[in-house]
């Protein structure tokens, strides 16, 4: 099922969508135009955002404003210079996971270049605010890799998230094409220095696939994020989400994104979720609860062999 470059593939019968519009989806869109907060689920034209807006009660807050200053080939989310630095933004997500009784949250944000921290003080102040209100929720964040700099990765991780969240989105190959100033290399640093750390704090990443990659090199990037200690993988069908993003080069099938979880598996991820519909913070909650339940069961199978 690839295609050429002139052509369109149609979706699969697994990529429908089921809409639910009930009043958990009504309120909490509301509550977010109140307190004027942005989420990567509306911005980045998330599949399942009717599944956890109306089910699940869950969101992804995006913090920073609402414009990045990169332009991946394949993201929605607006681009071009910001203008806005909110500092009061912390306290309303806050409150906002607050009224929501969320158990997990995640916070992510469009990459800052334009900042000399990348937007890791206000990050670090958004994880704190959040403990403070919300002492028992747990806190998964999902930064850009903010320019390289190891002192901005620092500020963030002295906030203490509970697991720390950054894709490389694709294989090493692709990614001088698909992903704007991000480097592959790069993100792998950010990666095993956020685990150098806090080694007690889970890493996770994300890698979507149908931009032309091969079955090898998803497998050789599984290995570079083990080899760079990365407890949590998700893999999601990349949808192209405007004409002028690049094009779906093909469709995987549910059994093919078993396969890849299975193969993940093996390579010693504690969680890995993969299916057509996965996106990184998808079932965030439950990645997290799996990865904690594995790390405990590895703790007491050491202490057996000890």
């Amino acid at each position: 099922m690839i295609l050429s470059k002139s052509e369109h593939l149609r979706k699969p019968e697994w990529l429908k969508i089921k809409l639910n519009t009930n009043e958990n989806y009504t309120g909490l869109k509301k509550m977010m135009r109140e307190k004027n907060l942005h989420t990567v689920c509306e911005e980045a034209k998330c599949p399942n955002i009717h599944e956890c807006w109306a089910v699940r009660r869950t969101a992804t807050f995006m913090i920073l404003g609402d414009v990045c200053t990169r332009a991946c080939r394949f993201c929605a989310v607006k681009t071009g210079l910001p203008t806005e630095l909110d500092l009061k933004e912390p306290e309303r997500v806050a409150e906002s996971v607050f009224h929501m009784n969320l158990k997990h949250v995640v916070i992510t944000a469009v990459a800052r270049d334009d900042l000399k921290d990348g937007g890791a003080a206000v990050f670090a102040e958004t994880v704190r605010a959040v403990r403070r209100k919300n002492p028992f929720t747990s806190i998964e964040v999902l930064p850009s890799d903010m320019g390289g700099v190891e002192e901005n990765l620092r500020t963030l991780m002295e906030a203490k998230p509970d697991i720390l969240n950054h894709n490389i989105e694709t294989v090493r190959r692709l990614t001088p094409r698909i992903r704007a100033r991000a480097q592959y290399d790069r993100s792998l640093e950010f990666l095993r220095r956020a685990k150098e750390m806090l080694p007690e704090t889970p890493t996770k990443s994300s890698i979507m696939i149908g931009l032309g990659e091969t079955k090898e090199e998803i497998i050789q990037a599984m290995d570079d994020l083990r080899a760079n200690h990365v407890d949590i993988l998700t893999i999601g069908q990349y949808l192209q989400p405007t004409k002028k993003h690049l094009k779906v080069e093909k469709y995987y099938s549910p059994d093919e994104f078993k396969e890849l979880r299975d193969i993940a598996m093996t390579k010693g991820f504690s969680h890995c979720e993969a299916g057509p519909l996965v996106r990184s913070s998808y079932h965030a909650d439950e990645q997290v609860n799996a990865a904690a339940k594995k790390k405990q069961e590895l703790s007491e199978m050491e202490v057996k062999e000890a």
